[in-house]
């Protein structure tokens, strides 16, 4: 025979479950993310502004979601190294994906992909937008993007133009500027940006379309000489410098950056990440150095971000196709 006590302690320990909230119970059964370090892929080489904002973000999420954090280069095929290791990993949480220009662009540029990004990557957040920058050697007698292309339709084909490597959003960029401007110049792609910086300074080319976070210093410092931003508006740390569309009507290219996680992630997971990156983007020590880099901060939810990829990637098809580039099979 069961005691009349221990009935009345079982009966009112079922009833406290059933009063208790459903979110209590579901997280007493599962335990908080996250509970053990969270990879941060970098698909590209150590250094520059892929770096610095990746641990930037990286410290502050660290420090308040109780876990490292840990930037991870994994560089090559035009990010898609990196790409393809994320989209591989579990969709839990624990292996995230720096997104960037390259994705949008590899959508239409690259046929070898084995992934379609849209549909094996979940957006998770914005991180920054990053304008680019058209620079000369200073030897040469332009000084403006009027006269750039003035110079290049009476010299038609003399100029030529550094990348850092084919498909980029710096090769791209100014692909699409040749088009919209109707001259010719000849591309030289490199192995990043700083050897065709070099180059450009010592005057063995005689221009670049560059991420302004890693040419201003140049040109603050006379080494170079800028004719204009790739973005609607100036630049901040150099609002001395003009837009190209204000010379040229309609032309516009950025850099971005964000975070990706693998399909299938649970919204949870991408709302509670969405949560803590925007106000790392927002926090008063992290967002005057992001100003620093030149970079302009993108804040929102996933699904303003997911359009805003979606809205990048048609942009850079457009200009793939504009330009009649396409990476060799």
């Amino acid at each position: 025979m069961i005691s009349r006590r221990a009935l009345f302690h079982s009966a009112a320990g079922a009833a406290t479950g059933l009063l208790l909230p459903k979110s209590m119970t579901s997280a007493q059964a599962a335990p908080a993310y996250p509970v053990q370090p969270v990879r941060w892929v970098v698909p590209y080489t150590a250094g520059g502004a892929t770096d610095v904002l990746s641990r930037l973000v990286c410290q502050y999420l660290s420090d308040r979601l109780g876990q490292p954090f840990v930037v991870e280069n994994k560089p090559g095929a035009g990010s898609n190294i990196g790409t393809q290791y994320v989209i591989n990993s579990p969709a839990d949480g624990y292996t995230l994906l720096l997104t960037s220009t390259a994705n949008a662009i590899n959508a239409s540029f690259d046929p070898t992909l084995t992934y379609d990004f849209a549909k094996d990557i979940v957006p998770v957040a914005g991180v920054a937008r990053i304008p680019l920058m058209l620079v000369v050697n200073n030897d040469l007698p332009i000084h403006n993007v009027a006269e750039f292309i003035a110079y290049a339709k009476a010299h038609p084909g003399e100029l030529s133009i550094a990348s850092s490597g084919v498909g980029t959003s710096l090769h791209l960029s100014g692909e699409l500027f040749k088009a919209m401007a109707g001259i010719k110049f000849t591309h030289v792609p490199y192995r990043g940006s700083a050897p065709g910086l070099t180059d450009v300074m010592s005057g063995h080319i005689q221009g670049m379309f560059d991420n302004v976070s890693s040419s201003f210093e140049f040109v603050k410092s006379g080494k170079l000489r800028a004719l204009g931003v790739t973005t609607k508006e100036r630049s901040d740390i150099l609002p001395n410098v003009p837009s190209i569309t204000e010379t040229l009507p309609g032309y516009e290219t950025s850099s971005f950056y964000g975070v990706g996680a693998p399909h299938d992630t649970s919204a949870e997971i991408v709302d509670l990440l969405n949560k803590e990156i925007n106000a790392a983007l927002a926090d008063p020590t992290i967002k005057p150095r992001i100003t620093e880099l030149g970079a302009i901060p993108i804040a929102g939810n996933a699904k303003q971000f997911a359009a805003m990829l979606a809205v990048e990637t048609d942009r850079w098809r457009k200009v793939v196709e504009m330009s009649g580039q396409k990476r060799e099979l």
